[in-house]
């Protein structure tokens, strides 16, 4: 089958569309938990057949396939390179989000409250600061968040491992998102403005903070 590009299934509850029905269905099951597909031998569960399948793997050990992306990450090959700095990606999809840095493009837009984003991905963790959505969901305690790389981070401070350092003062700590907040403390960078009084902030907690009482 040929795809068109056209992408007919849309989301009821975020901007996402899909090309196929069936597409749609599992990651609607984002949004409300389900997890229909329940492994046999260690009870986990998940929204999709084909998680379920890629978990089996863990017990059995099958490895079917063989990756030349993988291969690239572990040979530290990064055949994409930017124009504008040194940087350089292992996958393009990278790189055209990594130019947006350089150009201020920011082709993702909110229409509730008129914020733009980067990344596809960007958009939709922040529709959930809208909504209160958490769909992520720590094992290990009660705490529930609305990115999955702020679980993963979050568990962290249960296991104890930091593994991002600041290269200025060796500070560790247990996110790549805690690491860009800390280094704003030696750079002084305040990206986040108040549009009531153009104060401005490092980070967006702090902004939000200042709104509710800016007049």
């Amino acid at each position: 089958m040929y795809h068109t590009g056209e992408k007919p299934f849309s989301c009821d509850r975020c901007p996402m569309r899909f090309t196929e029905k069936g597409t749609l269905v599992n990651h609607v099951r984002t949004h409300t938990g389900e997890k229909p597909y329940k492994c046999d031998v260690c009870k986990m569960r998940f929204t999709n057949k084909y998680h379920l399948v890629v978990h089996i793997r863990t017990h059995t050990g099958e490895k079917p396939y063989t990756c030349d992306r993988h291969r690239l990450y572990h040979s530290g090959e990064k055949p994409f390179s930017c124009d504008l700095c040194p940087k350089r990606f292992t996958e393009k999809g990278h790189l055209v989000a990594h130019v947006r840095t350089h150009t201020g493009e920011k082709p993702y837009k909110w229409d509730v409250c008129k914020m733009r984003f980067t990344h596809k991905c960007t958009l939709v963790a922040h529709m959930r600061t809208h909504t209160g959505e958490k769909p992520f969901k720590c094992d290990l305690c009660p705490m529930r968040f609305t990115e999955k790389s702020t679980l993963v981070a979050h568990i962290r401070t249960h296991t104890g491992e930091r593994p991002f350092k600041c290269d200025v003062c060796k500070m560790r700590v247990t996110g790549k998102g805690s690491l860009v907040r800390h280094m704003r403390l030696h750079t002084g960078e305040k990206p986040y403005q108040c549009d009531g009084c153009d104060k401005r902030f490092s980070n967006i907690s702090n902004l939000r903070g200042h709104e509710k009482c800016c007049t």
